[in-house]
This record gives C-alpha cells, structure tokens and sequence, in this order.
C-alpha cells in the first residue's frame, strides 16, 4: 500500500512510501516499519502499544486517533493511508508535535485537586453512589493523549479556547466534594475561552478513545457557572 507520512515542521510536506500489508496491521505497525525499514529519520511517538498511554496518537486519513488501537483495514482508502501529526498542536517534527500548549490549559483551568483536608486528618469518604461522584466518574478516565483537543474545531478557531480535555478536568474537580477551589476553577472556565465557547459539536465525544464525554461535562460546568452567578459568587 502506498502510505504518506508528514515529514518535517508546520511547513512540511507529505513523503510517500511503499509498505507491505500484514493481517491485523495497526497504524502505528506501518509507522514502526517506516521508520525501521525504510527511513530511520522519522520522528514519532509511542510507549505502550496497547492502548493505555495514549501517546501514539496523530491525524490517520484526517481523523484524531490512537494508531497503536487503529487497524489498517478499517481505514485505508483505495490503499492508501495519510498519516500526520495532531491538529492543533505546534509540530515539532514528523509526527510530534509540543504538548505544552496542551497541558497549560490544563493548568490554566485550575485541573489540579487542592484537597480540604491535611495528612493528620481522618482518610476522606465519597460513596461511590453519591450524585457527586456519579458525575466525576464519567469523565475522570481521561488520560491526557489530546484526540479530544485536535478533534476540535474551536480550538482551530480560537487558539485561546482551553479545549475539551481542560475543561473536562475541570467538570471532575468541580464534582469532587474533597476539593476546596470550586469556584476558582468556574472563575477560570467562564471567561471567552472557556466553557461558552464551545459551539456542543460533539467532536470530541466522537473522537475520544476512552468513550468519554467532554461535550457533557463542558454543558456541566456551563450549568454551574450560571448557578454560581446567579448566586452572587461569581
């Protein structure tokens, strides 16, 4: 099949290669054997290989995807196979691109737990059935491998926007009844660039590898926002 590989910077170009077919072939197979086999040059991510890490992901015919979790067969296109590095992101070269960006909006959106208690205190009890809790869980499997933020056109848009994943950290803080900065991170998320500015596409949902939801989890933290001002706290 022919395969072509984005080769460079933001302003590279498409290489193109001959790679032989195998049964059961994974996206990031054909990637390994370029590089093994063909050009030793080619610059990629992986750990894993079994989709856990999520750091093999990169745009597979113009779709975000895990390439070690991709099969050939259910993408290629008249035997051809377009592989490229994460929209949305700086590329750094070939298929990497620099995940900074990606984790300061993390930051910016207030995504780390600051607990209530300290270490003397007695260990913290959530039931697993409480509303609360029901509702972080359904977004707190999230790994951090930014399929959700190339999928969104938003963030094409507005290079501002937090983007999904941030936002969706966020939601599961926010749910959290152990974490005492609840309305710093509304504070965070209600400007421009956070939760209003998503347009509910539903790509990210789409895309997500783990089967989450940041699209609800972003209608989440829009709900809250508008409770905690209409209560005077924002």
């Amino acid at each position: 099949m022919r395969v072509s590989v984005w080769r460079g910077g933001a302003k590279g170009e498409f290489q193109s290669f001959e790679v032989p077919r195998h049964p059961s072939q994974t996206v990031l197979d054909v990637v390994t054997y370029i590089q093994r086999s063909l050009d030793p040059t080619l610059a990629y991510r992986f750990a894993c290989r079994v989709g856990m890490c999520g750091s093999c992901a990169m745009m597979v015919n113009g779709v975000p995807r895990w390439t070690c979790r991709t099969h050939v067969d259910k993408v290629l296109k008249e035997e051809k196979l377009e592989i490229g590095p994460l929209r949305n992101l700086p590329v750094i070269r070939d298929l990497v691109t620099d995940m900074r960006e990606f984790f300061d909006k993390w930051a910016r959106a207030k995504g780390e737990f600051r607990g209530r208690q300290t270490r003397q205190d007695e260990v913290a009890r959530v039931s697993p059935q409480s509303k609360n809790r029901k509702l972080a869980d359904a977004g707190i499997e999230c790994i951090g491998c930014a399929v959700c933020y190339a999928a969104c056109d938003v963030v094409k848009w507005n290079p501002d926007y937090l983007g999904p994943a941030a936002l969706n950290r966020a939601w599961t803080l926010v749910q959290d009844v152990r974490d005492r900065s609840s309305l710093e991170r509304l504070r965070a998320v209600a400007g421009d660039a956070g939760c209003h500015a998503c347009h509910s596409h539903v790509s990210c949902t789409e895309r997500c590898p783990k089967h989450l939801s940041p699209t609800a989890g972003i209608a989440g933290l829009k709900r809250e926002v508008a409770k905690a001002v209409l209560l005077g706290e924002l």
